[in-house]
């Protein structure tokens, strides 16, 4: 553990900052200084040596990242006008270090798990959690020190200050807190909490979207999806991947399905209209035809004095005002053509044209294309963000808008696609176990018990790989009876893809060359013309993980196929200039970042995985 101690000139207390390796994290506690409390003074006073600003800056650049910045904010002299900052110790780094810390005053902020007054009202024990941990902090308050009734329910906020100390032997808590002052307190109404001490199912937790990270399971889930963020972008950069960050609005269909989310400004366009045309109605023919009377008139008029060799500051004069008359049919002729609703074209079609980007724009479905084009700059890329899907569909495994991870690697057939795919997922589950292994234990215990285990299989164990047309032949082969009929030409269900991996294989499964009827265009045609190099990874729990592959990057083909998807060219040329201007072979794939959570929680909804699901009917927040 890394120890900072930080010296405030005009405080009688220090602070010290204390890293835990592993654990990404800063807890920040107070301590009372020693005689001198000038740490300058100290090292330059008579027989002491200076500290070297070598040494110093080696010292600041060996810190964590968190722990610098920490100690950047705390050691900054504090804003005369502000309170001062709070010195907060996050729960984790106690429970972490145990009866190690008893005697160390500290503050902790969290919310109350369960309280409970004793002693016939002398004092009440209250289990707080701050969201560093899955664990609880025993706290104990006496009534002298706040009114014990403000403290106890469920759900309240508190930030105390105290004494850590070892609980009696038989306590099964190896430290709590004794608190000596409430600093602050956010109170709750018991009647009127939705989230009770008694368990309380996923599906009803879905109608309070706003307070369920309060609970253990989705707070559990926050840990375990920051860590997979974090091990994807630690993978990628461990291997050269440069992050690029593509666009969410877009104008082409990366998959060709039509069930996108359009981007659209006309709404809010055609209601200001229709409300300036309340205030102040368009202009008539007449009115049109009036404004160009009158710059008849103004033109007349300006030719009169020119005949008449009139002064020229006489017909400067004139031919100002024929100007603002014909200014005057423009706008005239502008506003005759508002109209309430949306514009459309003579075909009745709506005229993109007049929207805020002159033509239709879409939430993208993929980062995919965007992100090709730096592949073809810069060698390895990949892409991690929201995408979006218009499906009205109800399932356990869709959401409206959810999250994919997407590398490409330039100079790289399908095989290599694999690989990449196989050791990125087996990165995940190995940095899982070592720095999840609380959240892991309770997804065990309170959610599947077999999920440590997969993740140990999956991340030990090398891939099957299998061609397509194998993996029909096995289902054809075997005496389940699936829901789904296998047959060469179908897209693998669910069914079939667990159960290549739970019951065949025993292990994750790589398919790969997939009839092209059934994938995108961008996927490069095999030589029997019948199949495409696309590769999809099962795993157990799950079924498809990631779906990729090699991209087509012969121009004519890949534009053929294009018009084979009934797709329009126009907005694919800039995607088809890839081709045309230093073509390079290249791959990729997209892992569904939800999926991921799912397979390693063992949860059976996907919208429980995500902090804010959007499916059919709900966009809540």
């Amino acid at each position: 553990m890394l120890i900072r101690r930080l010296w405030s000139p005009s405080s009688s207390s220090s602070l010290i900052a204390a890293y835990r390796p592993g654990h990404h994290q800063v807890a920040v506690q107070t301590r009372a200084p020693p005689k001198n409390p000038n740490p300058l003074a100290a090292a330059t006073a008579p027989g002491a040596r200076p500290p070297e600003p070598a040494a110093m800056a080696d010292d600041a650049a060996s810190a964590p990242p968190t722990a610098q910045l920490a100690a950047a904010s705390i050691s900054s002299p504090p804003s005369s006008d502000l309170e001062p900052p709070t010195s907060r110790t996050r729960i984790r780094a106690i429970l972490d270090a145990g009866d190690a810390m008893a005697g160390e005053r500290v503050v902790v902020g969290g919310w109350v798990k369960t309280g409970r007054q004793q002693g016939k009202g002398e004092f009440a024990f209250l289990e707080v959690n701050d969201g560093s941990c899955q664990g609880n902090l025993q706290v104990m308050v006496e009534k002298d020190v706040h009114p014990l009734a403000q403290l106890t329910h469920t759900g309240t906020s508190v930030l105390v200050e105290g004494v850590l100390k070892k609980p009696p032997a038989e306590a099964k808590q190896r430290i709590e807190l004794k608190v000596e002052r409430v600093i602050e307190l956010g109170e709750v109404d018991a009647a009127a909490y939705p989230l009770p001490k008694t368990k309380i199912t996923l599906e009803t937790l879905r109608d309070f979207v706003h307070l369920r990270a309060r609970t253990n399971t989705i707070g559990a889930v926050a840990r375990i999806r920051h860590q997979l963020a974090y091990a994807t972008h630690s993978f990628f950069d461990e291997n050269g991947f440069l992050y690029i960050h593509t666009p969410i609005i877009t104008t082409s269909d990366c998959e060709g399905a039509g069930e996108m989310f359009q981007v659209t400004a006309l709404f809010s366009q055609a209601e200001k209209v229709e409300k300036e045309l309340k205030e102040n109605p368009a202009p008539s023919e007449a009115d049109v035809e009036a404004a160009k009377l009158v710059v008849k008139e103004k033109g007349d008029a300006v030719a009169q004095l020119k005949a008449a060799k009139a002064s020229k500051q006489e017909i400067t004069a004139a031919v100002s005002v024929l100007t603002k008359a014909k200014e005057n049919v423009l706008r005239v002729e502008e506003r005759s053509k508002l109209k309430p609703g949306l514009p459309l074209k003579d075909d009745g079609k709506i005229a993109f044209e007049n929207d805020f980007f002159k033509r239709q724009a879409f939430l993208t479905v993929s980062g995919q294309l965007q992100v090709e084009t730096y592949a073809c700059a810069l060698s390895n890329v990949y892409t991690f963000g929201p995408t979006f899907r218009a499906e009205n569909s109800h399932t356990s495994r869709h959401l409206a808008e959810f999250w994919m991870v997407e590398p490409e690697i330039a100079f790289a057939n399908l095989q290599d696609d694999m690989n990449c795919a196989e050791r990125y997922v087996q990165y995940l589950c190995k940095w899982l176990l070592k720095h999840c292994r609380e959240d892991m234990e309770f997804m065990v215990k309170h959610v599947d018990k077999t999920a440590i285990e997969r993740l140990e299989l999956v991340s030990s164990t090398p891939f099957e790989h299998i061609s397509y047309t194998k993996a029909v032949e096995i289902l054809e082969g075997v005496d389940k009876k699936f829901e789904n009929k296998v047959e060469w030409g179908i897209d693998l269900a669910s069914e079939h893809e667990r159960y290549l991996t739970e019951v065949i294989f025993k292990k994750p499964v790589i398919v790969y060359n997939y009839p092209k009827g059934i994938k995108a265009f961008y996927m490069r045609l095999n030589d029997d013309q019948k199949t495409v190099a696309a590769m999809d990874v099962l795993v157990p729990k799950v079924g498809e993980l990631i779906g990729g592959s090699q991209r087509e990057e012969r121009l004519d083909i890949l534009k053929q196929r294009i018009l084979d998807a009934d797709l329009p060219l126009e907005p694919y040329e800039w995607y088809l200039d890839l081709r045309r201007f230093g073509s390079v072979k290249h791959s990729g794939f997209g892992l569904g970042f939800e999926r991921m959570i799912l397979f390693a929680t063992g949860l059976e909804n996907i919208r429980d995985v995500i902090p804010f699901p959007r499916y059919p009917g709900r966009a809540d927040l």
